[in-house]
C-alpha cells in the first residue's frame, strides 16, 4: 500500500460519500464535520504498521495539528478478528486516558444505517479523535435530531467508552 494512493482513497470517500447528505440519514451526511476537517487540512492519513503499536505511539504524540487521523491497513493482512480486539485494547490500556479514542472501520464489519453503509470498504482503518471534542460534537448533533433515525443496537456500539449524547 503506498500512502499517495491511501490519501487519494479515503480523501475521495469523503467527499463522494462522508460529507454528502443522504436522505436515509434525514438529510444529514454521515459525518458533519468531515468536509471542514478536508478543506482545512486536518485529516492525518497514514499507512500503519501493526495496530495496537501505532496507536500507542499516537497516544504518545497526541492529535499534533489533526482533527481525525486515519491509519489505514491491508484488510487481508488485518482481518476483522484480529484488528478489532487490538484496537479495543487500544482504547482501554492507553488512548482513553489520554482523552483520545479509535473508531474502526473494516470492510468485514458492515456498518449499515437504514440501509446505507458507511464503511470505506478498500481498507482496515483506525480512526482517531480527541474524545472530548468527538463527545462535544456528538452532544451538539444530538440536539439537532441528527441520530434519530439510527438504529438502536448501531448506536450503543457507536458510543461505547463514549458519552451517550441522547
Amino acid at each position: 500500500m503506498d500512502i499517495k494512493t491511501v490519501t487519494q482513497d479515503i480523501l475521495a470517500w469523503s467527499e463522494n460519500f462522508v460529507e454528502v447528505p443522504h436522505p436515509a440519514l434525514g438529510g444529514w451526511a454521515p459525518c458533519p464535520f468531515a468536509r471542514q476537517a478536508r478543506l482545512q487540512g486536518t485529516v492525518g492519513i497514514f499507512v500503519g504498521q501493526e495496530p495496537y503499536f501505532d496507536l500507542e505511539s499516537r497516544a504518545a504524540l497526541g492529535m499534533q495539528q489533526y482533527q481525525v487521523i486515519i491509519y489505514a491497513y491491508d484488510p487481508a493482512e488485518w482481518t476483522c478478528e484480529y484488528f478489532s480486539p487490538r484496537l479495543q485494547s487500544a482504547n482501554r490500556d492507553f488512548l482513553l486516558s489520554v482523552d483520545l479514542i479509535v473508531l474502526e472501520d473494516h470492510p468485514d464489519d458492515i456498518e449499515d444505517v437504514n440501509g446505507v453503509i458507511m464503511n470505506q470498504g478498500k481498507y482496515a482503518l483506525s480512526l482517531v479523535q480527541s474524545l472530548s471534542d468527538l463527545n462535544q460534537r456528538a452532544q451538539q448533533m444530538a440536539s439537532k435530531g441528527f441520530y434519530h433515525g439510527w438504529h438502536e443496537d448501531y448506536l450503543t456500539g457507536l458510543f461505547e467508552h463514549r458519552k451517550d449524547p441522547r
